[in-house]
């Protein structure tokens, strides 16, 4: 399937949309729930899978689904379409504080191997498939870094990260260790493998976790600082638990006296 070219502009600094601009005619494919605002004069249109297996019958459109579903995105997702006579504007907002990266794929390849909750949007023809780790040993214990998603085409595509973005152009024979959360994506010729960190006090005590990603060249990688899984789990621990008070208040508010018996003699009780 051809590639739609589309125009585009980054805008924002820490919650960032992109504004993709359409020829009449033109279309872009985005993940479930990522549209900002749009034109009048664009069509939605909810497909199964990721809308570039539209020639291949339902057979084609069922593996894509589905290899959707294996990397824990929607089975849709939607494609919006230039029905005007005029140059239109649709915007794609980013789900969490970070930076969107744009992806030219016919610059890397043809291919970009991607965390698979990264993807927030493409021009339509770009296909969002499944990548698996070859290694056992990454099967097993990769966690984050074990499947992940892989963009194909000539097309330009829009992934997200989370906090600050780093590139790293990895040398041949080139090494780099990481926490499997932290890698956005990287180009097909990187070797990608889970490390074990060698030491159970320090897997149990570090706070690291028990496997690093280890990246070899030659090829690029791309970092984020902020992964999901990890804002998820601060927010998670810093929630109250047990049906306690969410509201903001003073250090006794926020700590254990606060939460117990002070709380509830301030907290205006009546029982």
């Amino acid at each position: 399937m051809a590639m739609d070219v589309v125009d585009y502009e980054i805008k924002g600094s820490e919650m960032q949309f992109v504004e993709v601009e359409l020829d009449p005619g033109e279309a872009a494919v985005g993940e479930a729930g990522s549209m900002m605002f749009m034109d009048a004069g664009i069509s939605m249109d909810t497909v199964f899978g990721d809308g570039s297996a539209s020639t291949g019958g339902l057979f084609g459109k069922l593996l894509g689904a589905g290899k959707r579903l294996i990397t824990g995105e929607s089975l849709f997702t939607t494609v919006f379409t230039n029905q005007g006579h005029t140059k239109l504007r649709i915007a794609f907002a980013a789900p969490y504080p970070g930076k969107i990266l744009p992806m030219d794929l016919r610059q890397r390849g043809g291919t970009l191997i991607c965390q698979k909750d990264a993807f927030l949007c493409a021009a339509k023809g770009v296909s969002l498939g499944m990548y698996l780790q070859q290694k056992m040993s990454t099967g097993f214990f990769g966690g984050e870094g074990f499947i992940m998603q892989k963009l194909e085409g000539d097309g330009l595509a829009f992934v997200h990260a989370g906090g600050t973005v780093v590139k790293r152009e990895l040398q041949p024979g080139q090494t780099l260790l990481i926490d499997t959360g932290c890698v956005v994506a990287f180009t097909p010729n990187i070797n990608f493998e889970i490390q074990y960190v060698g030491k159970i006090k320090t897997a149990l005590f570090g706070g690291e976790g028990l496997f690093f990603a280890k990246v070899t060249g030659p090829g690029t990688v791309w970092l984020q600082s902020l992964p999901f899984s990890r804002l998820a789990s601060r927010i998670f621990a810093a929630a109250p638990q047990r049906g306690g008070s969410r509201e903001e208040g003073s250090l006794l508010g926020a700590g254990v006296l606060g939460g117990g018996l002070l709380g509830g003699v301030f907290g205006g009780d009546d029982d």
